[in-house]
């Protein structure tokens, strides 16, 4: 009988403690939180820097924050978001989601919150590789360190900022921050910002920043120019080439004069808690060696859950923990270290001749289904459905050409490959 950790109650480590606490061949899990509450990322705070036992607030969630994804595909495969009359929440419908899934599947009385995981360091026992996770009690600063057969790494990647070097960037007259700091606009009135960065989080909050601002410069290097009317008071530049003083210097040999570089530039993949001997390197933003983004090859009863991005999240972080838990209880045996290395080897060629770089090694996006389907097969599991891709696209080519209002948008799905849209007052079907 397994003794399993599963490190961060955000979504995924949620989702892999429901499907554990189930299981026959687990006897023990244990689910560590470092914060007071579940939910990771979807926890709002106005708080920024360090929390009260002095460690780096986790949370990047800004106060307006809406989905940017409809929640007919945000929910998991056996438990949906609740019917609603819209597609796009706010944060804290989020977060209730997710106390709910929690309460109703018996995993919120088993987090282990205030617990900061400070050691992972594998260790061979009488019948194979065993685990020692040291976590401290952060109410009593006390530290323990117990064994374990399995460790679920789910602590997430959207809360160790990424700063980009810019020539400059550290002698900027101005302000300069990270858009994990930012919770609402009014730090910005009257001031010139240069955004830089236009995901998910740099677009909204480039526009919802023009309300306050004197000037919004938005800079990115986007393959298809957002055809999205902006307000007057923000204009769309290249990359930025470098700063000097107050002035920013872009690829296409304009220049302005801004008070504020405002970072929308990602996060880092960090798991400060991995000793060497885990043998997980990341580099530019590559983890490795991850079998399928999610077995560690030179350790696999230690899996990650959740590292692949621009994916379905919540019913990928399902099926990556139904494929593991079916690799643990004997339905199916994961591949030798050789041939899982070279699976990895492979696929790493495979994207890049795609034209991915080592920075986009766990970015999905159109090989999202791809990426499904290989779990469900090897996993004799089920997959997901199409017709979930199909609405993350659909609603990611709304976002970017028309961010005011793609967010009204009301999606319905009809079933496994089929979904139902209504916008501006038309339902279409498309499949």
């Amino acid at each position: 009988m397994a003794r399993v950790c599963v490190i961060g109650a955000g979504a995924a480590g949620l989702c892999a403690a429901r499907h554990l606490l189930v299981e026959p061949c687990v006897a023990v899990v244990d689910l560590l939180e470092q914060a007071g509450q579940l939910g990771g990322t979807w926890v709002y705070t106005e708080n920024v820097g360090y929390d009260d036992f002095g460690l780096p607030i986790h949370t990047s969630m800004y106060k307006s924050l809406r989905t940017n994804l409809p929640k007919e595909i945000m929910g998991f495969p056996d438990f949906p978001i609740p019917e609603s009359d819209k597609s796009y929440l706010p944060a804290k419908d989020m977060l209730a989601f997710l106390q709910d899934y929690a309460d109703k599947h018996g995993v919120t009385d088993i987090i282990k919150f205030n617990s900061h995981v400070q050691l992972v360091i594998p260790k061979q026992g009488p019948n194979g590789e065993l685990w020692d996770v040291t976590f401290k009690n952060l109410k009593n600063g006390v530290s323990e360190t117990r064994e374990y057969d399995y460790v679920f790494v789910c602590n997430g990647h959207y809360n160790t900022p990424f700063i980009p070097s810019i020539p400059g960037l550290k002698e900027f007259e101005g302000d300069v921050m990270h858009s994990h700091d930012y919770r609402v606009p009014e730090i910005f009135t009257g001031k010139r910002v240069l955004v830089i960065g236009a995901g998910p989080s740099g677009m909204d909050i480039a526009l919802e920043i023009t309300s306050v601002t004197q000037k919004v410069i938005l800079s990115h290097h986007l393959k298809t120019q957002p055809r999205t009317v902006f307000p007057e008071n923000l204009v769309q530049r290249p990359d930025v080439v470098r700063l000097d003083g107050r002035k920013v210097y872009f690829q296409d040999g304009s220049e302005d004069e801004v008070d504020v570089v405002f970072l929308c530039t990602g996060y880092l993949y960090n798991f400060p808690f991995l000793h060497e001997t885990c043998d997980i390197v990341v580099e530019d933003n590559c983890v490795e060696p991850l079998y399928k983004h999610l077995v560690n090859i030179n350790h696999p009863t230690m899996c990650f859950i959740g590292v692949p991005y621009y994916v379905c999240a919540f019913s990928m972080f399902d099926l990556q923990v139904r494929y593991y838990v079916r690799s643990m209880n004997g339905t199916f045996s994961l591949p030798s270290s050789a041939q899982m290395t070279e699976d990895w080897e492979e696929e790493k060629q495979d994207r890049a001749a795609k034209g991915y770089t080592k920075r986009q090694a766990h970015m999905m996006g159109p090989d999202q289904e791809k990426y499904y389907a290989s779990l469900a097969t090897e996993a004799k599991t089920k997959n997901l459905p199409s017709v979930l891709t199909k609405i993350r696209e659909e609603s990611s080519e709304r976002f970017l050409h028309n961010l005011k209002n793609y967010r009204q948008d009301i999606y319905k799905i009809i079933d496994d490959d089929t979904y139902e849209i209504i916008s501006n007052g038309k339902r279409e079907i498309l499949c």
